[in-house]
């Protein structure tokens, strides 16, 4: 195997030797590459800094023997050694977990530039990048994905509107149980949440590829996902569809599903979604489109997304 090294002198099969070390001790393959990544880390930003471990161990207040078990990637670390640590090496926290190789030189400058602008800004920075990086609008448009929390209206109105336009309609759900040969409960119960969304984005780059005219309707989780929500919004003209939570809870219970909203769970399930909603709410505006379906009838929603997208929909 090809021998490749960081910059701390540690190779990358080593790493990858540290990591099957650590699994054969007994630790799942999730939590082994949690431990091997944060040690490299660790060595890393102490390398750079041309910070011995001795340093490291005065300056952040933790002992020798406990920073060698860190960068071992040996046993429990602690969140109040860990934040030692990180105020030590001078980084964020997140940034001893970061699998990238990594949080520095282009990365590191332009994340940074991004924490130092006020919140009020980041949409515009946001709206920017999109528009210079991304595929022009006139291309996206011709793929147009749903966005909302249940009971939104995405597959009522995701079937109209692909009728009005001659283009396939997709449940992106579907796809991946079409992908899995299983449930998305059972893919969830089998593989939770990580394995659900990993198949979720990858059905997902395989439409934008193979489909050059959709309709498509998204999970409702599937904002919350970063690298998913960002291919989403730059393959995909995307229009997010919400309603009172009344309405939600109504078009839930017409549904018949009883995980969801049952009325015996009326008060549990409505805050449930109005704290869904709030949540979400900053997520759902980046889409190009917001509309909401309460007054409205699916043929008035159509109309407003075929009037938003306007011209590029050819």
């Amino acid at each position: 195997m090809p021998h490749f090294s960081d910059t701390t002198g540690h190779s990358v099969t080593a790493a990858q030797d540290e990591q099957q070390n650590l699994a054969a001790a007994g630790l799942d393959d999730e939590s082994a590459r949690l431990l091997a990544t944060l040690a490299r880390n660790i060595r890393l930003f102490r390398s750079q800094r041309g910070m011995t471990r001795k340093n490291l161990a005065e300056q952040s207040g933790v002992s020798l023997p406990h920073l060698a078990r860190l960068e071992s990637s040996q046993g429990n670390v602690s969140v109040v050694v860990l934040g030692k640590v990180a105020r030590a090496l001078n980084q964020p926290l997140a940034n001893l977990f970061s699998e990238h190789e990594l949080l520095s030189g282009d990365l590191a400058l332009i994340v940074e530039f991004l924490r130092q602008q006020p919140a009020a800004r980041l949409t515009d920075i946001r709206e920017t990048l999109f528009s210079e990086f991304q595929p022009a609008a006139s291309a996206r448009a011709q793929r147009i994905a749903l966005i909302g929390l249940r009971g939104a209206g995405k597959s009522t109105v995701g079937k109209a509107l692909a009728a009005r336009l001659g283009r396939p309609f997709i449940e992106l759900n579907e796809q991946i149980e079409r992908e899995a040969g299983l449930s998305v409960q059972e893919i969830i119960t089998l593989y939770g949440q990580a394995g659900y969304r990993k198949l979720e984005k990858r059905c997902l780059e395989e439409l934008a590829v193979s489909q050059p005219e959709v309709v498509l309707a998204t999970g409702g989780g599937i904002v919350v996902e970063p690298q998913t929500y960002q291919l989403l919004l730059g393959a995909f003209y995307t229009v997010w569809l919400r309603a009172d939570p009344e309405v939600h809870f109504r078009r839930v219970m017409e549904q018949h599903d009883a995980r969801i909203a049952t009325p015996s769970h009326y008060r549990e399930a409505m805050e449930n979604i109005r704290n869904t909603l709030a949540a979400r709410e900053h997520l759902g505006r980046m889409a190009a489109l917001a509309i909401d379906t309460t007054p409205l009838t699916v043929d008035e929603v159509v109309d407003k997304i075929v009037e938003g997208a306007g011209g590029a929909l050819g």
